[in-house]
């Protein structure tokens, strides 16, 4: 579950060949997605149509068309409560 739009700030989108990043900012959280064909997941939170985001589980990779978006990684980081700015993901 994502925080609620009216708490989402901006989003970015980082390519590099196929892989994608897009990070989500939001008031009290950050969440960095890695994946492939994520433009459509930032588009639809853009619009405040997202709701929902999920990692796809490896066995059903091989389901998903070219092109279509898939998550291999979700990253949430609480924003500091002093100053609202993100922190660096914990790995």
């Amino acid at each position: 579950m994502l925080p609620p739009h009216d708490e989402f700030v901006f989003a970015e989108l980082k390519r590099d060949g196929a892989d994608h990043t897009l990070r989500l900012v939001f008031v009290t959280h950050e969440i960095l997605v890695s994946g492939q064909s994520l433009r459509r997941i930032e588009a639809s939170m853009q619009q405040m149509e997202l709701s929902l985001l999920t990692k796809l589980p490896s066995s059903q990779r091989s389901l998903i068309a070219d092109g279509q978006p898939v998550i291999l990684e979700i990253v949430v980081t609480e924003m500091k409560s002093s100053d609202k700015q993100p922190q660096e993901p914990k790995e």
